[in-house]
């Protein structure tokens, strides 16, 4: 084995010192926006679209309610997970699955129904912000339960709340005007099995 003549001087990997290069990195992080920022999450809409769901007769704001933010519809869906879970009832794939399935299928009923058309995630959006009266439904199943005629009645009226949320967000954020109705009846199906989901 022979040994090179060249001694190690210590400089490998290392990178040579150039101040034109650490002088861009001076300021950069404060320039940066913040993460939350650059992710795209809006607090204050958030609660907005929260208010607008949980009361249903305020009229809804078709700016906000036409942007595609699915923080809030994913942490509902997990709320609705876990009530679920709760309750004694481990139904995380329907949950995600049925709302795939509903999302797919709104978004196709809602691109026939208006002229200028939805996009996947402002209907994911939507359809997930909405679940939140179901929540609430499912937070009551872990008290008592659902099944008889106050239980009945109670889903039902969870479902018209979650429906009539649903379809008067469409109608303002895509301008269907004297379109709530039938933009109503498949969300109140879509809930429905939600519903049944929740009280079964």
């Amino acid at each position: 084995m022979l040994l090179s003549t060249q001694s190690y001087t210590g400089q490998i990997l290392q990178p040579t010192y150039s101040p034109s290069t650490h002088l861009g990195y001076a300021d950069g992080f404060d320039e940066e926006p913040p993460l939350l920022e650059e992710l795209g999450i809006n607090f204050e809409h958030i609660w907005q679209k929260t208010l607008t769901v949980l009361n249903p007769m305020k009229p809804a704001d078709g700016s906000i309610m036409n942007e595609t933010d699915l923080t809030g519809p994913m942490v509902f869906c997990l709320a609705l997970g876990a009530t679920l879970l709760l309750a004694g009832k481990v139904h995380f794939g329907y949950v995600y699955g049925m709302s795939a399935i509903g999302c797919l299928a709104m978004h196709t009923l809602l691109n026939l129904m208006s002229v200028p058309g939805v996009s996947h995630g402002c209907v994911a959006s939507v359809l997930g912000y909405c679940l939140l009266p179901m929540v609430i439904l499912s937070s009551s199943a872990v008290v008592f339960s659902l099944q008889g005629i106050p239980g009945t009645l109670l889903a039902l009226f969870i479902i018209g709340w979650c429906s009539l949320s649903a379809s008067k967000i469409f109608s303002s954020a895509l301008a269907m005007e004297g379109q709530q109705l039938l933009i109503a009846y498949p969300c109140a199906l879509l809930y429905g099995l939600f519903a049944l989901l929740t009280v079964f």
